[in-house]
């Protein structure tokens, strides 16, 4: 608790600075202390905390432009998913046929195979095929891995500004980042291709040249670690809770039997939602974002003006013994309580205000976990202690180790 603590605050503080830079100063509330409202609305807290981070600093637009572009961003999930689904389906059998090649006593490098795994899924759905080429998802991993480290760290203590050799590293990092969705987003225009991916419904919406650039990055970006981190925490709690993962490899077996994995049986996971919604909250798998205060409220003796742009600690949040019975225990079925689940989706997590780079997590993650249970045991290396990092989306401070052996 301690080290999330120190991590809120020190957050927290830096995050302030990072959207004082991006929000101009148009009209100050008064009443409490704090930020710049902005003419945002429906703002996705992610997007809110990377554009900032990024120092992207594009108009918002109105409220019409902003719920069109919220369409967009679910129109693009639910597309690049579905055209998309045999393509994930067979990157998961791939992982599959790895793990089932390896000794029972072998340890695997859990989080170094789920990156592995979500960079290859997400540069593909999300950006198509030139990503099929492994060295290019190689360069962009690389690429990626220096801008997020220093956006989740760097900008937030300062010391990024303060090194010109890791300043330099960050900067032409982002840029050979963007110069690879500038080219597909040039390609992808005007023309019509048989799989649809994330960018095409951006680039087929009323947006401009830098809005696509920046929408696209910030959703590449997001969904690859999000979804890796998802991917390695829900395991990293099969392998630790033996009677989840069982109940998990039952549903599964109940859903698909012999038959194979499908897009309308996936949705049959009920189960399945309720570990990945557990994992989100116990891992506290993004704890911190920020949303735009619909209506005026009050806490304590300070006025919180509509459109203050407000900081929620969601790592406190997500383990407050009011609202979590046993906070610290795993414990998916208490997603059985519809008051539970409402509180979850009310915090962004599920339902209608769900984060759409959690939404294509929680999809990516459920073919993985299909594919994986339905033929493994997934099993903890004894005596391993997990510690936890905190930062924009949640990891492990080191490597995590698993074991597995063949169910038949």
């Amino acid at each position: 608790m301690l080290d999330f603590a120190i991590f809120a605050v020190t957050f927290l503080l830096a995050l302030v600075g990072a959207v004082l830079y991006l929000y101009p100063a148009s009209r100050q509330a008064a009443g409490i202390p704090g930020i710049t409202p902005t003419e945002e609305k429906d703002a996705d807290p992610f997007e809110t905390m990377l554009k900032s981070l990024l120092r992207y600093q594009s108009d918002s637009g109105n409220v019409s432009e902003n719920l069109m572009r919220k369409k967009l961003y679910e129109n693009g999930v639910t597309d690049s998913l579905r055209s998309n689904f045999a393509l994930l389906l067979k990157l998961s059998e791939e992982l599959l046929d790895k793990w089932l090649s390896y000794p029972e006593s072998q340890h695997v490098p859990l989080c170094q195979h789920m990156l592995g795994f979500a960079m290859k899924s997400v540069t593909q759905m999300v950006m198509g095929s030139t990503f099929e080429d492994e060295q290019e998802v190689i360069r962009f991993q690389k690429n990626h891995g220096t801008v997020w480290s220093e956006i989740g760290k760097g900008f937030l203590d300062g010391s990024l500004d303060k090194s010109t050799t890791r300043k330099k590293q960050y900067e032409d990092a982002l840029m050979q980042l963007e110069s690879i969705l500038k080219k597909i987003i040039k390609e992808r225009k005007g023309r019509n291709f048989s799989e649809h991916i994330f960018i095409d419904s951006l680039v087929q919406g009323d947006l401009n040249d830098q809005q696509i650039l920046e929408d696209s990055m910030i959703f590449s970006l997001a969904s690859c670690i999000i979804t890796a981190k998802l991917c390695t925490w829900a395991v990293c709690f099969l392998t630790t809770y033996e009677e989840v993962q069982k109940k998990l490899y039952e549903e599964i077996d109940q859903v698909f039997g012999k038959g194979p994995v499908t897009p309308e049986k996936i949705e049959e996971l009920r189960y399945c939602r309720q570990v990945l919604c557990e994992t989100v909250r116990t891992a506290r798998l993004t704890p911190v974002s920020a949303r735009l205060q619909d209506i005026e409220g009050k806490i304590d003796k300070f006025i919180i003006p509509r459109e203050t742009l407000v900081l929620y600690a969601l790592g406190v949040v997500l383990q407050d013994p009011s609202t979590w019975p046993s906070p610290y225990k795993f414990d998916p079925e208490r997603f059985d309580d519809e008051s539970v689940a409402k509180t979850f989706s009310l915090l962004g997590f599920s339902g209608t205000q769900e984060c759409p780079e959690l939404r294509f997590a929680y999809m990516v993650t459920t073919v993985l976990l299909s594919v994986l249970v339905r033929r493994l045991h997934l099993l903890s290396v004894e005596g391993q202690v997990i510690e936890t990092k905190y930062e924009l989306v949640t990891s492990s401070k080191e490597e995590a180790w698993i074991t597995v052996s063949k169910r038949y």
